[in-house]
């Protein structure tokens, strides 16, 4: 898994932009949280052969995009927390260790075979 950095606005709006051709997960990201590093491994560890990019958000450095991306698509914020964004909404978001990659997939296939 390669993560792409997630650190301003004009790149949020991109990853709205790129869920209309394929899914795109936002891991909002604690550094000081063990669970949290806990999540990003069994994310990073885990295997899923559906094509979703991945970005990787640290709250602390970026805490007012975390808000914004919150409120753009109606989510609690959490931490750690991934958000699935597919055709520009958020189709799942879990937090802590419910954190679960086989979801993730699942819901990537899902929504590709109804396009």
């Amino acid at each position: 898994m390669t993560w792409i950095p997630l650190t301003d606005e004009g790149k949020f709006n991109e990853i709205i932009r790129l869920s209309h051709e394929k899914p795109q997960v936002i891991f909002k990201h604690s550094t000081r949280c063990s669970i949290s590093s806990v999540a990003m491994r069994r994310l990073e560890n885990a295997t899923c052969h559906a094509p979703i990019d991945f970005h990787y958000l640290d709250i602390f450095r970026h805490r007012e995009l975390s808000n914004t991306i919150a409120d753009a698509l109606d989510v609690y914020h959490e931490s750690p927390q991934v958000i699935l964004i597919i055709k520009g909404a958020c189709v799942y978001e879990e937090s802590h260790l419910g954190i679960s990659m086989d979801e993730i997939c699942e819901l990537s296939v899902t929504s590709a075979m109804h396009d």
